[in-house]
């Protein structure tokens, strides 16, 4: 009754209304809250920009004027100083310029003093390559005489008669020829009988010694000192006179020296067009004639054009006709002829050009031109594509003429000068 009465005791479903009631009005308060919060930042927030806008307006106005004025006193201050700063600039550029060409010729300077130092304080490298190419061109050769002799010694446990049969053997194998043959046989023999040697690894040096000294009779360098002088080249087609020539030509003109080329073999069909290609190629003179002109015609043009033009080494190329050598010998003795009477100051070097490949018909070619000139040397051509290297003896030894120039390999610095010592010791391998 008395809760009832004075409204105690309330049920839980009015209590629960109840409080649903109190939650309801607080969040909407508190929604209504939000919005005017919200609301009253949006107002604040756009007030803001307003004013920030305003702000930028202002000072973009104000940047304007003051680059006007800026531009205005750039422009006065440039007007005043362009001719100083115009000055200022060439004189830095000129003192760089200057810098960078002063660096420029002390490297110069310097590569080019390195350059001549290296070709001053190693000369033994220019004459290792030498070697060594010679050595590669006389590989073939090599393998057809000293490796076969070292085969022949290895396989005797003493020195007999049929020891010295065996190397003969080689020898002539190797385009030695019988009768130069002969003759290292019988050295070889006296001094294995006078050293009393009876090791055969021991004959190996004593043939050694005897190839040196046959090499070395006579003498063995092309000589074109004091200039002028005038190389004669004779030889029969196809044996490499006229690249010979072309090597010798650029041989000369690395050396500072004046070069011209006289093509009087003018009855082979385009030899003198492959001698004017050579000249070409080494930026030297040449004298020519067309097909089948007289050669001592040209010879004769080609001396009075080197005296002109003060040349230093007159190199002509001449016919190889020795199937007639009548002809040949006409031909020649008129050349010699004209030299004789219009070049007689110049040094003179009649060069016959052979060929290695062709073995002992080397030594024939080599016997039939020495009776129609007066030869002074001998090139040997292509010794680097055979295995019978020994025709430089056969050569040497049977036609009593200096081997001067040797070929072993088609590059120019391939024609060698011929050096008995480097030959021999590239030949037995050392």
């Amino acid at each position: 009754m008395f809760k009832k009465l004075f409204g105690f005791g309330k049920s839980k479903k009015e209590e629960e209304k109840i409080e649903e009631i109190s939650v309801n009005e607080e969040t909407e308060s508190s929604e209504v809250e939000t919005e005017e919060i919200i609301n009253d930042e949006t107002v604040s927030i756009e007030e803001e920009n307003k004013v920030e806008e305003e702000v930028a307006d202002s000072e973009a106005e104000k940047t304007e004027d003051i680059k006007e004025e800026t531009d205005n006193t750039e422009s006065d201050e440039i007007s005043e100083t362009e001719y100083n700063t115009v000055e200022e600039t060439e004189l830095e550029v000129s003192e760089k310029t200057i810098s960078v060409e002063e660096v420029t010729e002390d490297v110069s300077v310097k590569e080019s003093t390195v350059e001549l130092n290296e070709g001053r304080e190693k000369p033994t490298e220019k004459k290792e390559g030498l070697f060594a190419r010679l050595k590669k061109g006389l590989e073939k050769a090599k393998q057809g005489i000293t490796d076969r002799i070292d085969e022949v010694l290895k396989s005797y446990t003493s020195v007999d008669e049929e020891l010295f049969e065996d190397l003969e053997e080689v020898l002539i194998t190797a385009d030695v020829g019988v009768n130069t043959t002969m003759e290292i046989i019988e050295q070889l023999e006296d001094r294995v009988r006078r050293k009393k040697i009876t090791d055969p690894m021991l004959v190996r040096d004593e043939l050694k010694s005897i190839v040196r000294e046959i090499l070395s009779n006579g003498e063995c360098k092309l000589d074109v000192e004091p200039s002028p002088c005038i190389i004669v080249m004779v030889g029969v087609n196809g044996v490499g006179k006229t690249t010979t020539i072309g090597k010798l030509a650029s041989r000369y003109k690395s050396e500072g020296k004046k070069v011209m080329l006289a093509a009087a073999d003018t009855f082979r069909a385009a030899a003198t067009e492959q001698l004017d290609i050579w000249a070409k190629r080494t930026g030297t003179d040449i004298v020519k004639h067309q097909e089948g002109a007289d050669p001592g015609a040209v010879v004769f043009d080609a001396i009075k054009a080197a005296k002109a033009r003060h040349v230093d080494v007159l190199i002509c190329d001449t016919a190889g006709r020795l199937h007639n050598k009548a002809n040949l010998m006409n031909e020649l003795g008129k050349i010699f002829k004209i030299i004789n009477r219009e070049f007689p100051e110049a040094k003179r070097e009649v060069l016959l050009v052979v060929d290695a490949t062709t073995g002992q018909n080397a030594v024939v070619q080599a016997k039939t031109f020495k009776e129609v000139a007066d030869i002074t040397g001998i090139a040997l051509t292509k010794l680097d594509g055979t295995a019978k290297g020994g025709v430089v003896l056969a050569v040497k030894s049977e036609v009593d003429v200096p081997v001067k120039l040797i070929g072993v390999g088609e590059r120019v610095e391939d024609l060698q000068d011929f050096d008995a010592d480097s030959f021999t010791d590239a030949l037995f391998g050392n």
